[in-house]
Parts: structure tokens; C-alpha cells; sequence
């Protein structure tokens, strides 16, 4: 016999009574009833109750195991009685009578116990990550993340991709975050970077002449975390191909990802019908670039039906350039109970309030009530009610300015809305691409031209476009969202030195720098460099929707805390004084 099993904990059924059995696992949970004891026995695969009473030999030392102990145990399968059958384990139907045993590592008292539902702080499970990982949920995201993993490999391979790697030491890139640094030995005074993304590298494959590439891609940023983004790292699968425009990118992957939600997504939902939005419409219909379309909220501009209104406040901010006043339907939600918590919610984004007017039926007919309502008149009120298509028992919300400084608290209402009304549609996912992205924009105080999005996108029009106002160009940049989570970024790239120099130039760029940074590419693109296009989807995001889980944490093996800090292994640690004079370095303390 196999010196720790014949048998894994989930294997054994009734045709296997009888049979002399070796199982290896953890003691899930013991039960004494008075000489009889009865342990539920886990392994990777599932759990065996196993039993023993006073007749065994291995019922003294049985006797003394705990919680978490790692034993072997032999011993003879049995039928259970039928009334005792446990119907919701495959090994429900037989338990195993303990023969003998061997501790095959002992546990001390646990800092936090694997059986049972008892939430514990999040310190305590990143410190001891790999007692909070033997829990049945975290086992089964773990599982479910290296099957999706499996499946993408495979499904790319299916469209005759092949998977490339790219280096994890480079030069430092702007990616739009933080690189973190390496110091080198040899070369003292200089610094590696840890990649943000392998942007540039797949970008010179393509002009290697390989045709399509793919890649788990290990991607590091210095990051402020987010509840679905990690401080330090994660995993994305990268891609990119060769003579293609934007639409054969979507072709390609959103049968990769429609495959990997239906085979994962415990049968919910999967729109086939992936909607092009421009990121300009995202912004109006919903107040940000990741929209989630299962709420059917659409926001509306209603500047024209508060010009010259008796409602002060929004008239004389419309006389300001720049300004507008948008509207966010409620349906259902016409009670002024409603009303006045979502104004609650406005005040506690920072806003004064948000402005709203309900409609309801008086027995004599529609009735517009509200604060809005009194002061703008009912001929204002109700175009404003047809132009969004509402009636009695429905609401609208209002804010107004410059749509930077109120588009991102009107996307939050539009959410708490459409989750507070059950208008946002459950067990769906609902995919969008957000197209047409403005490749810069402008600071306020500064009035300076700096890059919006990615900088290595061709802006649509060439060089042509660059020649007008820079805020008036558009990228072929793409981004997919999901359920209101950026799923999917990426570009056709700008292959053609002279529009890159341009490029990078209104930015305020100047050649030389140019070509420091991004010599290798910038001198690629003089050797016949091919169109080329491609995107890259985030393997922690996809997982953390497909698990159904709040926070990219419970998705991934070994996470850092939200202060960017390995617990279990003490990262970041100090360097010892031997190491910092290796490679000519001096911490400099901070006051």
C-alpha cells in the first residue's frame, strides 16, 4: 500500500465496503459520543468521517488529536446506517473504522479555525494565509481560478496563438503608475524596473514577426489599493496580433471570455451582444467608464429646461461656460421618503444635495412634487418628465456643474439607485466595450497637454488628427466592462516613428527624450514595423466576478494587506547593512 493513501477523501463510496482503506488529510472537526469517537477527515478533494471506539488499538492516540492535525489513518470502510446516510457528501453512504494511526504533523493552538463560517480580521487571515486557505471557500476560489486559467490557455492555443515570455527585469516604462525599482549590482547607481505591463515587449514581437502572442503576464505597480486592485501585482492575459484593426480584437476576445463565463459563471447569465459605447456616452449615460449595464439607468442632459427657471441655483450655474444639468430616471422610485434618502446619500459624497422631483397620482390626475417642481413650473416639469420617459410612481434626480467635478458621485447614484429600486439585474454578466478614448487632456491650473490614456495608442486620423487641437483627438483604444469593473484594456498601437514623435511631442515630449525612454521601440518602428493592435484582461478581476466575490483578495493565493504588506512573509523588510553596500545603496531616514 502507499506509504500515506489508496484513497483520497472524496473517493470512497458504498462498493468500496469492505476494503482495507489508507487516508491522509486534516482533522476537520472531532465528535466524541462517550467511547465512540467520530472525525470528519479532509483532504484537498473532499471529507471521509472516520471512526473509532475503544476496541481499536488507535483509540488512545485518536484521543489526542485536534483541530488542524495532519494523521494517516488505515482502517475497513462500512456502510452507514440508511437513516444516517449524509446525502450531501459523495462519501455520504460509508465511513471508515480506524485501525491505526500516525500523526503525521501536529497543530498547536489555531490562531483561526478552518471549520465553520466565523468571520476574522483580515490581519489574522494574511498572517496566517495558509490556515485561512485550507477553508472550503478559499480552496474552491483557488481551484477556480487555475481552471479559468486553464481554460483561457486553452481557448487562445484553439485560435492558433502561442504563448510567449517577456522579461520581469526591465527599464522603467510609464504605464500610468509607480514602477517599483530594483537596484543593480553590477551597474551601481542604476535600477531595473519591475514591469507594469509587457507593453513594450509584445509590441516588438509583433515587430519580430510574430504574427499572435499570448501570455499570463505577472504585471507590478506601485498602486493605492482598491477593493478589486492589489498594491503590488497580479495577472492579466496579454495578447497582441499582427495587421488588425480594432474589431478583430474583439473578435478575438470576446469568444475567450464568453466561453470562460459560461463555463464558470454557475449558470448565469452571459450577454452574446456586446454593446460599442464611446467613452464620451459612458460618461453622460452613466457617469463613468465602466459601466454596469445591468442597471438600465441612462442619465440625460435637461440643461434646456432649467435656462432662465425660477429654481435660482441651476439657472445661474448654466450662465457659467462649461456647465449642465443632468438627469438620473428613478423608476419606482416616486416616494419622498426615497427622495430624501438618496439626497442623504448626495451630502455624504460631499455634494449640498441632489435636486429631484417625484410623480404621483392625486386622484385627480399626475402630480409633479418636490422642491424642483414648485420653482421650475409644470410645464418645465413635465417636459422634463417626457423627455425620460417616466409617470406616476417614478423619479428623477438632478445634478449640475462641470460633468468632471459631478460625473463620478451621479455614476455612484445611478448604482445605489438602480441596487435600492431592484432595477440592476442579478445573476447576469453584461459586457461593453467603451471605445473612442481621448488620448489627453488638459490641467486646469496649468493649462498643460499631458497623455489621458495610453500613450502608445494610434490616434485615429494619424498624423492628420494630431495637427488640430490635441483634446479633440481619439485613440483606438478600447476598454471591456463588466458589471461595472474594467475587465479588458487595450490599443492599436501607434507603429509609425513620425506620429509617434508628434505624438509625444504635444504631450510635451521632446525627441531625445523620446527616444531614451523608448529607444527600442522608437528605433523598431524604423525597420518596417507591421499594424498591430491587441489587449490584455485582468485574471484576478474575471475570477473575483466569476467567484462572486467583493474584494480581489479572496481570488488571489498570497495577497498583500491595503498597506502594499506581506504579513505572513514580513515584506517589506529592512536590508541588511551587508546587502546595502553591495550595491552602493543608503537608506536616508524621514523625519
Amino acid at each position: 500500500m502507499h506509504a500515506y493513501r489508496s484513497h483520497t477523501c472524496a473517493a470512497l463510496t458504498a462498493a468500496n465496503v469492505g476494503e482495507t482503506v489508507r487516508l491522509s488529510g486534516w482533522v476537520h472537526r472531532v465528535r466524541d459520543h462517550g467511547g465512540v469517537l467520530f472525525i470528519d477527515l479532509r483532504d484537498h478533494f473532499g471529507v471521509t468521517q472516520v471512526l473509532c471506539d475503544g476496541d481499536s488499538a488507535a483509540f488512545a492516540e485518536l484521543e489526542k488529536v485536534r483541530s488542524e492535525w495532519c494523521i494517516r489513518i488505515d482502517g475497513t470502510v462500512k456502510a452507514r446506517d440508511p437513516e444516517l446516510v449524509n446525502a450531501k457528501l459523495p462519501t455520504g453512504e460509508i465511513e471508515v473504522y480506524v485501525r491505526e494511526l500516525e500523526v503525521l504533523g501536529a497543530a498547536d493552538e489555531l490562531p483561526l479555525m478552518v471549520f465553520g463560517d466565523q468571520e476574522y480580521p483580515e490581519e489574522t487571515r494574511l498572517r496566517y494565509r495558509y490556515l485561512d486557505l485550507r477553508r472550503e471557500a478559499m480552496q474552491q476560489n483557488m481551484t477556480l481560478r487555475s481552471d479559468v486559467v486553464a481554460s483561457m490557455r486553452k481557448r487562445m492555443w484553439d485560435q492558433g496563438f502561442r504563448e510567449y515570455q517577456t522579461p520581469i527585469i526591465t527599464a522603467s516604462s510609464p504605464e500610468g503608475a509607480r514602477d517599483f525599482l530594483v537596484p543593480s549590482r553590477l551597474h551601481p547607481g542604476k535600477f531595473y524596473a519591475l514591469p507594469q505591463a509587457p507593453q513594450q515587449f509584445k509590441q516588438l514581437i509583433m515587430v519580430s514577426g510574430f504574427d499572435k502572442y499570448f501570455q499570463i503576464a505577472p504585471c507590478f505597480r506601485d498602486e493605492d489599493p482598491r477593493a478589486d486592485r492589489s498594491p503590488t501585482d497580479f495577472y492579466q492575459l496579454d495578447l497582441e496580433m499582427s495587421f488588425v484593426e480594432q474589431q478583430d480584437v474583439f473578435d478575438t476576445i470576446q469568444p475567450v471570455l464568453t466561453g470562460v463565463f459560461e463555463e464558470f459563471g454557475g449558470g448565469r447569465k452571459v450577454d452574446q451582444e456586446w454593446p460599442q459605447i464611446s467613452y464620451k456616452d459612458s460618461a453622460l449615460w452613466y457617469g463613468t467608464d465602466k459601466p454596469d449595464l445591468r442597471n438600465p439607468i441612462k442619465m440625460q442632459v435637461v440643461s434646456d429646461h432649467f435656462r432662465g427657471s425660477g429654481f435660482a441655483i441651476f439657472a445661474k450655474l448654466l450662465e457659467q461656460e462649461g456647465t449642465e444639468i443632468r438627469a438620473i430616471p428613478a423608476p419606482t422610485g416616486g416616494s419622498r421618503k426615497f427622495c430624501d434618502r438618496m439626497n442623504a446619500f448626495a451630502q455624504k459624497e460631499g455634494l449640498p444635495g441632489m435636486g429631484y422631483i417625484f410623480w404621483r397620482d392625486q386622484g385627480e390626475g399626475m402630480e409633479a412634487a418636490g422642491p424642483l417642481a414648485k420653482n421650475i413650473g409644470p410645464e418645465r416639469t413635465e417636459a422634463i418628465r417626457q423627455q425620460l420617459g417616466l409617470g406616476v410612481g417614478d423619479a428623477a434626480f438632478f445634478l449640475g456643474g462641470k460633468p468632471k467635478a459631478f460625473e463620478k458621485v451621479a455614476g455612484k447614484a445611478r448604482d445605489v439607485i438602480g441596487e435600492e429600486l431592484n432595477l440592476t439585474e442579478k445573476d447576469r454578466f453584461a459586457f461593453a466595450w467603451i471605445v473612442d478614448f481621448p488620448i489627453y487632456e488638459q490641467d486646469e491650473e496649468t493649462g498643460a497637454i499631458d497623455f489621458e490614456h495610453n500613450p502608445f495608442s494610434m490616434p485615429q486620423g494619424g498624423m492628420e488628427a494630431l495637427q488640430g487641437n490635441p483634446l479633440d483627438v481619439r485613440g483606438y483604444q478600447y476598454d471591456l466592462a463588466c458589471n461595472g469593473y474594467e475587465l479588458v484594456s487595450g490599443a492599436i498601437r501607434n507603429h509609425k516613428p513620425e506620429i509617434m514623435l508628434k505624438a509625444f511631442e504635444l504631450a510635451g515630449y521632446g525627441e531625445e527624450e523620446v527616444k531614451s525612454r523608448f529607444g527600442a521601440l522608437f528605433n523598431a518602428f524604423h525597420y518596417g514595423a507591421p499594424p498591430h493592435g491587441g489587449c490584455a484582461a485582468g485574471i484576478d478581476r474575471i475570477v473575483m466576478l466569476l467567484a462572486d466575490e467583493a474584494n480581489i483578495r479572496e481570488v488571489m493565493m498570497f495577497p498583500m494587506n491595503q498597506r502594499a504588506e506581506d504579513l505572513m512573509m514580513d515584506a517589506p523588510s529592512d536590508p541588511t547593512s551587508d546587502q546595502l553596500m553591495e550595491l552602493g545603496l543608503r537608506i536616508i531616514p524621514q523625519d
